[in-house]
């Protein structure tokens, strides 16, 4: 629940055109209607998106590139050079970089990989790494999940008769590098239909190219259950292409088998046997991948992840345990910086009277400055760049709001970066600790200029009005069918008025409350997550609220039941 009350916008649905779907796929009215608001009104789309398949994906040949990328790595593969991937340290770039080594290894390539270390390395593809692999002998380098801004490794790459395949989903510069093939959706002359592909989406479809090129069409579906976790983990809409990775990949996922590597990463987040869900990748799969990245190194995610062998059990267990402590030690260190930033946002008037907050810390752990920035969005829903400062230097991370474009903010403010890249709701940037007062003022001239106070208001998205009696077994299951739930495809939540507290509400480990929910003779369970400072203003309208909820269903002694999470509540007016 959102720690600030939140204006609730009632989504509008064309009713004549939901009956028409609900009547054309046999569906329930509201979630013909979620449907149509979702702009699938058509009863072939909304099929298609009800039960996506591979078959759906688009021909990988239609990315720029691609053929010339193909051609390039079977040869490499046929002449037994060697081959070099070059990752990212988060969970979308070391996703990409295991299936793409993975496909390598089965097509018989000499391959390595090489993902650098946050603080060793920095961030993206640079020249020293270029000339590191030149020195290991590799003569064939492909990024994932980076590389698009990389100009000066392309023509490092170039000099030293390494040739370069970069595949990346981030906005690219007017020029792209010079490299022998740039694989990248959002490419300007690029004409791909799908626009909005993770890092690890786009290394898929390079996997996927290879393997119709091998006649491997049948490894597929093992690398898109690695594309959906970090597909899932790096927040892109989850639509089209991304939606197929995504729900298809869960299935597998939920199925298994697994090799031995995922099979222990599963366990030790808790998952083993159960349906896994975007909750579980998220919240639990996700941050114990980037931990390695944050807090130590990618190398311990990529050993876990590559692990096949039945016999390493002993080996994947250590690893997937170090990458659980590694998270613990990440949630450590991420609540004693979110503690300071939110006391210098609610003491400094220089910083929590802006419509962008930047605050700034010494020595503060690079490894979950992003995290901070997240939170700091949804505390104050502004949006947010925390700082770690080394010294002369200062390194960021930063997060927004949906009427704010980053990316174009710090173009504007580019003659104060050392570097800046990323997407318009997050990016990173590297400026001399002596300018950070200069960009708290820069960018928030352009705050000043893009935003208004409606902008800064949090807001809830209502799909619409639901009652209790409203609430069935195909309504759940209808609802449930249009998972996963994400950016894009966002969880439907619902409204029903006049509702009273019939039991509770009861605190629940201090931070969320528990409660039963009754309107027209039917009672519901209810949890509202993070609303234990609401306790006093329940008990005190718990007679006739108005709730915004969305539907779970759940499981206990193999009996189903739904269960309402609390999105937002208020009073209801007389």
């Amino acid at each position: 629940m959102s720690p600030i009350s939140p204006r609730w916008d009632h989504q509008v649905c064309d009713d004549r055109a939901a009956a028409a779907l609900a009547a054309a796929l046999g569906l329930a009215q509201p979630v013909a209607r979620l449907l149509c608001q979702r702009g699938l009104g058509d009863p072939e789309l909304a099929a298609r998106f009800l039960k996506p398949s591979l078959d759906q994906l688009h021909d990988p040949m239609a990315l720029a590139d691609m053929r010339t990328a193909v051609d390039r790595i079977m040869a490499a593969v046929t002449r037994k050079e060697r081959i070099a991937i070059h990752g990212d340290y988060d969970v979308d770039g070391i996703t990409s970089t295991v299936i793409l080594r993975r496909a390598l290894e089965l097509l018989g390539a000499d391959v390595v990989h090489f993902i650098p270390e946050r603080l060793r390395d920095g961030y993206g593809l640079q020249p020293a790494a270029i000339d590191r692999l030149h020195a290991e002998g590799v003569a064939l380098a492909i990024s994932v999940d980076c590389g698009i801004r990389g100009a000066d490794a392309a023509r490092r790459a170039r000099e030293l008769g390494v040739d370069l395949i970069i595949t990346d989903h981030h906005e690219p510069d007017s020029e792209l590098p010079p490299a022998l093939a740039v694989i990248n959706p959002k490419r300007h002359d690029c004409t791909y239909p799908d626009k909005y592909l993770a890092g690890v989406g786009v290394a898929l479809k390079l996997v996927q190219a290879l393997c119709r090129q091998a006649g491997r069409d049948s490894w597929l579906p093992g690398f898109v259950k690695i594309a959906a976790i970090g597909t899932l983990a790096d927040v892109v809409p989850l639509v089209g292409e991304n939606r197929v990775i995504a729900k298809i990949g869960l299935d597998l996922l939920s199925r298994g088998p697994h090799k031995i590597g995922l099979r222990s990463l599963l366990d030790v987040s808790g998952l083993s046997g159960k349906t896994i869900d975007s909750y579980h990748i998220s919240f639990m799969v996700a941050p114990r991948v980037n931990a390695a990245g944050r807090m130590s190194t990618p190398d311990i995610a990529m050993r876990l992840l590559m692990a096949s062998d039945e016999a390493m059990g002993d080996q994947t267990r250590a690893l997937a345990e170090q990458l659980d402590g590694e998270n613990v030690r990440r949630q450590q260190e991420e609540a004693e910086i979110l503690a300071a930033a939110r006391k210098i946002v609610q003491t400094d008037p220089d910083v929590g009277a802006r419509s962008v907050l930047v605050v700034a810390g010494d020595g503060w752990h690079r490894g979950v400055i992003g995290i901070v920035a997240s939170k700091l969005v949804d505390a104050f829903h502004r949006p947010a760049i925390v700082l770690s400062i080394d010294g002369e230097i200062a390194h960021g991370s930063c997060r927004s709001i949906p009427h704010f474009d980053l990316l174009a903010a710090l173009e504007r403010c580019a003659d104060l970066l050392v570097r800046f890249g990323g997407h318009k709701q997050a990016a990173g940037l590297i400026l001399d600790t002596a300018r950070i007062k200069d960009l708290r003022g820069a960018i928030n001239v352009v705050a000043d200029e893009t935003l208004g106070p409606e902008d800064l208001m949090p807001r809830l998205r209502i799909d619409g009005v639901l009652t209790f009696r409203g609430i069935t077994g195909g309504v759940a299951s209808g609802v449930a069918s249009l998972a996963p739930f994400g950016a894009g495809n966002p969880r439907p939540v619902f409204v029903a008025r006049r509702v009273e507290i019939v039991d509770g509400p009861r605190k629940l480990k201090e931070r969320h409350l528990k409660m039963a929910l009754k309107q027209e003779g039917r009672i519901f369970r209810a949890v509202a997550w993070r609303a234990a400072e609401r306790f006093d203003y329940l008990a005190q309208h718990k007679a006739a609220l108005d709730v915004a909820f969305s539907l779970e269903q759940n499981q206990y002694n193999g009996e189903s039941y739904v269960e309402l999470t609390l999105a937002d509540l208020k009073g209801s007016e007389p």
